[in-house]
């Protein structure tokens, strides 16, 4: 089972998980990252990497983002050539927004 990022990443997009993934299958939007299942290998590295706790395996994904599991899928195809592979800094206000629930609608396409 692939990894998804979910809702705490949006308007925070640490990349501490894109630092560790051995394959690369991150993606980056102007505020979201993405994981694509096809490339992803379930090598669990990248979950404990994350501060904001946003990513989880697509069979632990809660119940109320199960959504995200498409929307990771989705936008990795759109953002195609926006592969990331190194760590950057993350969003100015990452750390106003990290808990912050139902950012959804913030998230930018």
């Amino acid at each position: 089972m692939p990894f998804v990022v979910t809702d705490n990443c949006v308007k925070c997009k640490y990349t501490d998980c894109v630092d560790v993934c051995p394959v690369d299958c991150f993606y980056e939007g102007p505020n979201f990252l993405v994981i694509n299942p096809d490339e992803c290998i379930d090598c669990a590295l990248c979950d404990s990497q994350c501060p904001a706790q946003a990513i989880y395996s697509e069979d632990d994904v809660p119940p109320e983002q199960v959504h995200y599991i498409e929307l990771n899928a989705e936008l990795a195809e759109k953002w195609a050539d926006n592969n990331i592979t190194e760590m950057k800094d993350p969003l100015p206000d990452a750390k106003k927004w990290d808990g912050v629930p139902d950012k959804l609608k913030y998230l930018e396409h």
